[in-house]
């Protein structure tokens, strides 16, 4: 298995294919590579509608998908608010590889059966397939598809992020071989001597206590520990330093803890959900999920640092848990429009925190509007997070 990255700015969008192909070329060898991923941002909608046609001319991979993006990621840089094409390619021995395209009213009930599921992103859940996931994020419910991935292909791996760089309906282009879309989902199934491991970084930390809901109305929280939330928030806001009581004003979140039996919780254990507003008639929160009753939450907040400390402790526990005997030998980043130098005022800081502790391995990827990864064996839709699929093969040679 080997996978390579490259990147352009070009601002001439054949001129950048043209550059990041050959360099793409380059360092897989000259071989056709049976996988590639590829972000553009800021040529225009008009423009990326024959780039899938262009790039194959210039790299005819056996399977190509991507996206445009509102920044892109590749060759281990973050390049934002200007023109920028990315492409990450692999070869990739033994693993079976099929794309898909999903129409919006394409997607199966979650309750349909497995081979209607099956059907439609042409892959076998015997198979133990993984997928790359690229949705638009107008007009293609992900939520509700990737409820109904994990009901059927509860063993895979789902790695991606939603299109962005358009500010309405119709202007984002999804990528498939040759096809370019304005709608639904592309994809990628993967199978075979092929293993994905996935890291979510959801920048957050907790304050305060973890707490029981006690009483609760679908997304409405009423209670915590027998007491209204705007009770608890206001003791909690008083035992806070002055920076995290700025903080607490405008970068608030609730955790959900994931695990039912657990009885302590680590950063990183919880499920992190904007807090949507306050219903004063009835002192409770709007949250952006769905509650239960006697369900673990805790209150979170998150910053520049907060965040970079976030994805430290991600990527150091990674190192030491799931790092073995075969190496990654390639990686790919969605990362919410929100990071980036926008959050860390500089560029690159994900990147560079990757390479730091797994090493060079080669990175492409974007900035999208929704990160798309699990949490504790369940994927979700996220923001402000990065959420990293990084690859290897599953023998050693």
């Amino acid at each position: 298995m080997q996978w390579a990255s490259s990147l352009s700015r070009d601002p001439d969008l054949a001129s950048a294919v043209a550059q990041a192909a050959e360099a793409l070329a380059a360092k897989l060898g000259g071989a056709r590579p049976d996988l590639v991923v590829a972000f553009l941002a800021g040529y225009g909608a008009e423009a990326a509608i024959s780039f899938p046609q262009t790039l194959t001319e210039k790299i005819p991979a056996r399977c190509l998908i991507g996206c445009t993006a509102g920044g892109v990621i590749g060759d281990g840089e973050e390049v934002e608010r200007v023109p920028a094409l990315s492409l990450t390619g692999a070869l990739l021995p033994n693993v079976e590889v099929r794309g898909f395209h999903l129409a919006p009213e394409a997607i199966p009930s979650p309750n349909e059966e497995a081979r209607a599921w099956e059907a439609c992103l042409r892959a076998r859940a015997a198979d133990q397939p993984h997928f790359i996931l690229l949705p638009d994020p107008f007009n293609f419910d992900a939520a509700r598809f990737l409820d109904g991935l994990d009901r059927h292909f509860p063993e895979a791996k789902k790695i991606g992020g939603l299109a962005s760089g358009a500010a309405q309906r119709g202007f984002n282009r999804l990528f498939l071989n040759q096809e370019t879309y304005d709608s639904g989902l592309v994809g990628a199934s993967l199978w075979g001597d092929i293993a994905v491991d996935t890291l979510v970084a959801q920048g957050c930390r907790p304050i305060g206590q973890p707490m029981f809901v006690t009483r609760c109305q679908q997304n409405l929280l009423q209670e915590l520990d027998g007491k209204p939330p705007s009770s608890v928030l206001q003791s909690l806001y008083h035992q806070l330093e002055p920076r995290d009581q700025e903080l607490f004003r405008q970068s608030l979140f609730l955790g959900m803890v994931m695990k039912e039996a657990q009885r302590e919780y680590r950063q990183g254990d919880f499920l992190i959900r904007n807090i949507l507003g306050v219903d004063e008639s009835r002192e409770s929160l709007v949250v952006g999920a769905l509650l239960r009753e006697g369900q673990v939450v805790q209150f979170h907040l998150r910053d520049a640092r907060t965040s970079s400390e976030d994805l430290n402790a991600m990527l150091i526990r990674f190192k030491t848990e799931h790092l073995s005997d075969v190496p990654p030998a390639g990686a790919l980043l969605f990362s919410c429009l929100g990071r980036g130098a926008q959050l860390y005022g500089e560029p690159n800081h994900d990147s560079r925190v990757f390479r730091r502790f797994v090493g060079e391995v080669p990175l492409g990827g974007f900035f999208c509007n929704g990160e798309i990864g699990p949490v504790h064996g369940q994927t979700y839709l996220h923001g402000y997070t990065s959420s990293f699929g990084i690859f290897r093969a599953l023998s050693k040679k």
